[in-house]
């Protein structure tokens, strides 16, 4: 079971409009007690190295810890719950800054209170 702030490979499948797709490196953004319990469902956060700027994204340098070959984007906006069996593999971790800034930015999309 991966970690919270683990980056792993998923298969989001068949993308419709202009949600995120197909084979994706991602974000796991629940919460470690949860992950703890091995759940089945965990809640990701696509990455992109197609960095646009949005107030949506969080930006990811690349470092030894995180494992990216380039600048990405967390796409806040693209949320979701998934499989815990569609994680592939783990291949670094955002590390706990990145990782507050995504739940930062997840929480102001949700309007939840700070």
């Amino acid at each position: 079971m991966p970690t919270s702030g683990d980056i792993v490979g998923v298969d989001l499948g068949r993308p419709s409009g202009r949600e995120a797709g197909f084979r994706h490196p991602a974000v796991v953004v629940t919460a470690q007690r949860i992950l703890e319990a091995s759940p089945s469902v965990i809640h990701i956060v696509p990455l992109t190295s197609a960095v646009r700027g949005f107030a949506s994204e969080v930006s990811i340098e690349p470092d030894e810890q995180n494992a990216l070959d380039g600048v990405s984007a967390a796409q806040c906006q693209h949320i979701r719950a998934v499989s815990a069996d569609r994680v592939e593999e783990v291949a670094g971790n955002v590390g706990p800054l990145a990782l507050s800034q995504i739940r930062e930015t997840i929480g102001l999309i949700l309007d939840l209170p700070a």
